[in-house]
């Protein structure tokens, strides 16, 4: 465990000049990594910073005299993954800000329950939660066409997007491997808007799930687990 722990970790030495505050933190972080610092704030372990920038958490001591890039900070007593825990806090969104109408809506039950999905139709992973959500009842889902994966992606992104029953070939093509054969020659702005708009969340991976709170999860989650995220308040 601790080679691998050790092996997703990198330190950066660099000399700097004493810095004081959170600010100076920031400051001298930004110069570090030539990109805007989202956040600093105190890590709780070790005399460490957290540094919040581009989707990526990073450690630094308060002289900036060392960067902890790509490390996992992990708590032995409670085992618990301090960095993953920080970064689906720091990743939240507001789940409303969603531009739902980008997204192919499915609706199962009441469809009280609500979720949303960034994946790409040549995604294993996303085959898999596809099929695992066929059991989800009393459920909104959205799901967000991310092509990132190839130009096969793209085009049947466009031909899901084209049909006549958007849901009904996603799952038809997600599920069962029928595979869209519709035109692509629609109005597909959609798509590429939610390429862009995933780019600015910084979705590098499909599935990427957002529940009702604004937590991103990237993975395909066992059933257990979205059941009971979709249970929780709101």
């Amino acid at each position: 465990m601790l080679k691998k722990l050790l092996a997703l970790t990198g330190v950066v030495f660099a000399c700097s000049a004493w810095a004081a505050t959170e600010d100076d933190i920031r400051k001298a972080m930004e110069e570090r990594l030539g990109t805007k610092v989202e956040s600093v704030t105190r890590a709780g372990y070790l005399g460490l910073y957290e540094v919040y920038a581009d989707g990526s958490i990073y450690y630094t001591d308060e002289k900036v005299s060392a960067i902890m890039i790509g490390g996992q900070l992990i708590d032995v007593r409670s085992r618990q993954n301090v960095t993953e825990e920080r970064l689906r806090k720091l990743t939240a969104i507001r789940f409303g800000d969603l531009p739902l109408e980008r997204a192919i809506k499915i609706v199962r039950g009441d469809g009280k329950r609500v979720m949303a999905t960034f994946e790409d139709p040549n995604c294993g992973y996303c085959k898999r939660l596809a099929k695992e959500m066929q059991k989800l009842d009393n459920v909104t889902i959205y799901i967000f066409l991310y092509p990132i994966l190839s130009e096969d992606s793209l085009k049947k992104s466009k031909q899901i997007w084209c049909s006549s029953d958007r849901a009904k070939t996603w799952n038809d093509w997600m599920t069962d491997g029928k595979t869209p054969s519709g035109r692509e020659d629609c109005d597909t702005a959609a798509v590429t808007r939610n390429q862009d708009y995933g780019r600015r969340l910084n979705i590098s991976g499909t599935p990427t799930l957002f529940f009702a709170d604004g937590e991103r999860v990237p993975g395909a989650l066992p059933l257990a687990r979205i059941e009971q995220k979709l249970n929780q308040p709101r």
